[in-house]
């Protein structure tokens, strides 16, 4: 199996991926969508758990080699982001999704000092809006963001070209296409649902995927 696969089978192992084509579920946007990813669950199982940041350890050695500190969003992200600066013995910090309303008012908890190599860990790429968002606070205190790590893309367009105008990479280890194909080939979805799931990806604002017989 390759990573992306080892991956895709882990996550729909532990139902972090769960696939409902037929009966879908409605994202915080509105979209209806057959896939929910709920990559928290993550932490609750030991050896998938393992896999999971024994594989992003290698890919930020991978793609991010010269990195420094490991940044996590909040609040997905940090779990993560704490095991694995905790094997590549690098410190960590993480962003806030608000400024505190007391104490320091604070964005970034942890220190940072300027001009530090940072690579950003999260959990899920959508639309990539979220992720943005922290890398232009890094980048506002001065922090040189080498990219984004993240654990399971939807493979949109939209974060495609989101992540384009904010010149922000982001590598994945596993992602919506792998996960679906390996999906269809284990018997998990139908032909039907395979199909329903590959027009979905195509276009998620065109609810016409559903009506796919």
């Amino acid at each position: 199996m390759t990573r992306e696969e080892k991956i895709a089978n882990e996550l729909l192992k532990i139902k972090a991926v769960f696939l409902s084509p037929s009966d879908p579920f409605t994202w915080a946007s509105g979209i209806k969508s057959p896939i929910y990813c709920d990559n928290r669950l993550i932490i609750s199982y030991p050896e998938s758990r393992e896999l999971v940041e024994t594989e992003m350890v290698n890919m930020i050695q991978e793609y991010y080699p010269s990195a420094e500190y490991i940044v996590g969003t909040s609040t997905a992200g940090i779990p993560h982001a704490a095991i694995i600066a905790t094997k590549m013995n690098k410190p960590m910090a993480y962003v806030r999704s608000k400024v505190k309303d007391h104490g320091r008012a604070k964005h970034i908890e942890g220190f940072i000092p300027e001009n530090a190599k940072v690579v950003v860990i999260e959990d899920l790429m959508s639309t990539g809006g979220s992720s943005i968002e922290v890398v232009n606070i890094l980048r506002n205190n001065k922090v040189n963001v080498l990219g984004i790590a993240s654990i399971f893309t939807y493979n949109l367009e939209a974060c495609k070209n989101n992540l384009e105008k904010a010149n922000v990479i982001n590598h994945s280890l596993s992602n919506f296409n792998t996960l679906v194909k390996f999906a269809h080939e284990q018997k998990y979805v139908s032909e039907i649902e395979y199909r329903k799931l590959l027009a979905f990806q195509k276009d998620p604002n065109n609810v016409q995927w559903t009506n796919i017989k």
